[in-house]
């Protein structure tokens, strides 16, 4: 986190680019055992790889393509690497034939009618990764699904976006044939329809209730580097450019990489077969089972077990020169991380090995059920567009998420990865073995998966108390989000999301961390017995006070923000003056953060004054815990961020620089002048929080503490002993107070950097020099893939956009490469409609500016004087 960044880590990692980006604008316009690395499992290890095969009496089925008839052909052509002349369209060529006549009909709804139940699927999927004659990377496949008829219908209705087919002899996009002696009718008609994202199969029949029947297709796509579907990613290794090809489903691109009823509660049984290079290894949700190597040993096909039954979006496949690291549960279920190798001879997987097996075995126990498959891998990939993804057997994450660096990574990032796996290994009950029927109810996967994975990390890590943190990543992050007209009840009408865009806009910190709770309360430092709120509006006759101070949400535990009449808010903020400066304080310590951000937000909304709200950071001088600092700090730089280009500017930072000091020298003194480090992680927490805020409000040691640290790694690189969860904190102050030479530095080391937390908080850092031609340098990398992977451009704008200096880069940069940035439908409507809500808040920012900014003005003044 840190100040400075302009989104946290619990919330970034479930923002689609387009929202972050939106985000971006808002911030613009509103203000002036030593492991054993297994490097190729087909060939290393085949003692333990035998294990995992199951007996198979099946014939190998060869894929074929317009241009190979058999493997054995694709092998035939050179000694060097395959060039391949499929024709890639982004339309099928004989679509046009097919263009239909027919009114308006059911494949004009984004839902799927029910009149058809998946089984199972067959799905070959073969990437290429390498560019064809035509310069572009594709896939080719072929896939079966079985399904059973349990509504008489004539039409068959299943998704399919941006895939070619490979018309029948008869020029249809598919065939069809019964199952258990079912008889198929004729197919009459076939069309791809656009809009709504289908391959519609017009018969000449109806299918009959009851009966099962098999829908063949063939088709290819583009493997795109868009993230999204079935897509490529790359990454330098030893020199050498590797490309992988893998899969983000969610929340409807399952689609994208093959045809599918492509809905949360269509839930069936996947077999998946890949075809891949001899040198790479292929990963599927299930354990392979069988190999078949052609006989010129060019390529794989590698065959895995069946899936679960599941929905389409937790389909996945990843074909790789990744390496793995692994070990067992108490129940036995094999624990692999796979990454990329040098991360895993520096250690960078070791932590996830450590604890994923261990949080896998507390929710059995928590859920009181078994893990239903062989083995939970889990897969860190340089480019990933969401935090991680609970596939089931195949969890994804960005490698941020997954890696940590003993030598290099904070205990932020330890923390971060902690969250993040036990999040995703929640979904593995609450998720994917119980589904929500549609993404209306998407808040049953994620709300809960949010609170139970802060019960996974405080049974790995006790010390920690996490829960305790709880409240700033999650809850704070909830109410902030509830507070914007955009916001959302937790469960929809179903009609109201139903395309695509609106399915992928529920995914933000509301579904995440928004749940229901009853009433605590205590009055005079005695807790009082738990009142149950039954209606919108009620009075309890014990709360009300004349002299005793009330304190409502004891602990925040509940999802409401609190508001007292004036009398009572004075008595809360004279108690806060007498006893915040123990530990042992009458007033728990989460509610002392949580006082400053219900009132500030309060304020915000003109429900209370906002001299009310600056009235509850008075107290910060003596404030030694790091929530409320934390609260205090986000609230404070919010709100003084309207004032940078103002007179106020310097009235602001003197108060800010009268608050914190005494927290820095506090700091210096419990770490003998900054040579040890505090061993409670909220305390470590609290000390980055001081130097960051204390060095921007301009604290002469601060900087000059800082600048030195920096300048001493600057001189001997090899060596850096910064402490890691100081280092995003003193290198943006480091390059911020240097100039060229300092931003050339960092730049060196993020190209030198193995570990994905450090070239992180590089990333960040090289956004805050001061010089306004260096910024434009970097935003205009972030249009090039091959320097900024695209999973880290979006972050990387929103950073230059909260430095002052940067911030009208920002923005000019966001008008010029708009339609580079929203390069398709889905990222650009709801960019658009976005819009009206930036104009929105611009005006009501400006209104508030209006009304308010003289009651700032003269708080300061009095505050100061």
């Amino acid at each position: 986190m840190g100040t400075g960044s302009c989104i946290s880590r619990p919330v970034a990692g479930i923002l689609t680019t387009a929202a972050i980006i939106i985000i971006l604008i808002f911030l613009v316009v509103l203000s002036p055992q030593k492991s054993r690395i297994i490097e190729n499992p087909d060939t290393e290890d085949a003692d333990n790889w035998e294990n995992d095969k199951l007996n198979s009496t099946d014939s190998p089925q060869y894929y074929s393509t317009k241009d190979y008839d058999t493997l054995e052909d694709y092998n035939t052509f050179s000694d060097e690497e395959p060039e391949f002349f499929e024709v890639y369209n982004e339309k099928d060529p004989h679509t046009d034939l097919h263009l239909h006549t027919d009114k308006p009909g059911l494949w004009k709804s984004y839902r799927l009618p029910g009149t058809l139940s998946p089984q199972y699927y067959n799905i070959t999927m073969w990437p290429r990764l390498f560019r064809n004659i035509y310069g572009m990377y594709i896939f080719t496949g072929h896939s079966g699904v079985a399904f059973t008829c349990v509504k008489e219908t004539g039409l068959i209705l299943i998704h399919s976006n941006k895939l070619n087919y490979t018309l029948t002899p008869e020029g249809h996009h598919a065939k069809l044939t019964g199952l258990e002696g079912a008889e198929a009718p004729a197919i009459k008609k076939t069309w791809l329809e656009v809009e709504t994202q289908y391959l519609v199969i017009q018969l000449s029949e109806t299918l009959q209730v009851g009966s099962t029947y098999w829908l063949y297709m063939e088709f290819q796509g583009e493997l795109a580097d868009d993230l999204r579907g079935f897509y490529r990613t790359e990454y330098v290794e030893d020199g050498v450019k590797k490309i992988i090809a893998t899969t983000r489903m969610e929340p409807t691109d399952a689609r994208k990489a093959f045809p599918c009823f492509d809905e949360p509660a269509m839930k069936a049984v996947f077999h998946v077969t890949l075809i891949h290079p001899f040198s790479t290894v292929a990963l599927s949700n299930g354990m392979k089972i069988e190999i078949i190597t052609p006989r010129y040993q060019r390529l794989l096909q590698t065959k895995f077990q069946p899936t679960e039954k599941m929905s389409t979006y937790l389909v996945a496949f990843v074909v790789s020169n990744f390496a793995y690291i692994r070990t067992r549960t108490k129940s036995d279920v094999l624990i692999r991380v796979w990454a990329r190798r040098q991360a895993l001879v520096d250690g960078h997987g070791e932590y996830a090995r450590s604890i994923t097996g261990h949080i896998l075995d507390y929710f059995q126990n928590y859920y009181n059920s078994t893990y239903p498959m062989p083995k939970s891998d889990q897969i860190a990939l340089p480019d990933f567009s969401a935090g991680a993804m609970e596939n089931w057997g195949l969890i994804t994450y960005r490698e941020t998420a997954l890696l940590y660096d003993p030598k290099t990574s904070s205990n932020e990032d330890k923390e971060h990865v902690a969250i993040i796996i036990a999040h995703e290994l929640a979904h593995m009950w609450f998720g994917n073995l119980v589904t929500m029927k549609w993404w209306n109810d998407l808040w049953l996967n994620e709300g809960f998966a949010t609170y139970v994975s802060y019960l996974g990390v405080d049974d790995v890590q006790p010390t920690w108390n996490i829960k305790d943190l709880m409240v700033l990543n999650v809850i704070h992050d909830a109410f902030e989000a509830d507070v914007l007209s955009f916001s959302h009840p937790l469960s929809l009408p179903e009609e109201e999301v139903n395309t695509p865009e609106k399915i992928s806009a529920l995914f933000d910190p509301i579904t995440y961390s928004k749940w229901f709770v009853p009433i605590s309360w205590m009055k005079n430092g005695t807790l009082m017995d738990r009142y149950w709120l039954l209606e919108k509006n009620a009075t309890h006759d014990p709360m009300k006070t004349d002299s005793e101070w009330l304190l409502a949400n004891v602990n925040v535990s509940g999802f409401y923000r609190v508001n007292y009449d004036p009398q009572n808010w004075q008595r809360l903020l004279s108690q806060l003056s007498t006893d915040h400066s123990v530990r042992s304080s009458v007033i728990p310590v989460l509610n002392r953060a949580q006082i400053v951000d219900d009132a500030f937000n309060l304020a915000k909304a003109n429900i209370i004054n906002i001299s009310m709200a600056l009235r509850t950071t008075s107290y910060l001088s003596e404030e030694r815990e790091y929530q409320p600092w934390k609260s205090a700090t986000k609230n404070l730089n919010n709100l003084f961020d309207k004032f940078r280009r103002t007179i106020v500017n310097e009235n602001i930072q003197k108060y800010l620089r009268s608050k914190v000091q005494p927290l820095f020298y506090y700091f210096k003194n419990i770490t003998d002048d900054w040579t040890k480090f505090p061993s409670r992680l909220a305390d470590q927490y609290n000390l980055d929080n001081a130097i960051s805020l204390a060095c921007s409000a301009g604290l002469e040691d601060c900087v000059n503490l800082t600048t030195e640290w920096y300048r001493l790694w600057m001189e001997n690189p090899d060596k850096n002993s910064i402490n890691p969860s100081m280092r995003r904190t003193v290198y943006c102050n480091g390059i911020a107070a240097g100039g060229v030479d300092e931003w050339l530095f960092a730049w060196k080391m993020y190209f030198s950097s193995s570990s994905a937390a450090e070239k992180e908080r590089l990333q960040y850092a090289l956004s805050c020099t001061r010089y306004y031609e260096i910024l434009n340098l970097y935003l205009n990398y972030t249009l090039k893939s091959s320097v900024i992977p695209k999973d880290q451009a979006a972050s990387i704008i929103c950073h230059i956009a909260d430095n002052e200096v940067g911030r009208p880069l920002a923005w000019n940069f966001i008008r010029a490469n708009w339609m580079i940035i929203f390069n398709d439908k889905a990222g650009i409507e709801p960019a658009v409609k976005m819009v009206d809500l930036v104009i929105m808040f611009t005006e009501n920012n400006m209104s508030w500016m209006a009304k308010h900014s003289g009651e700032v003005m003269s708080w300061l003044q009095e505050e100061l004087a």
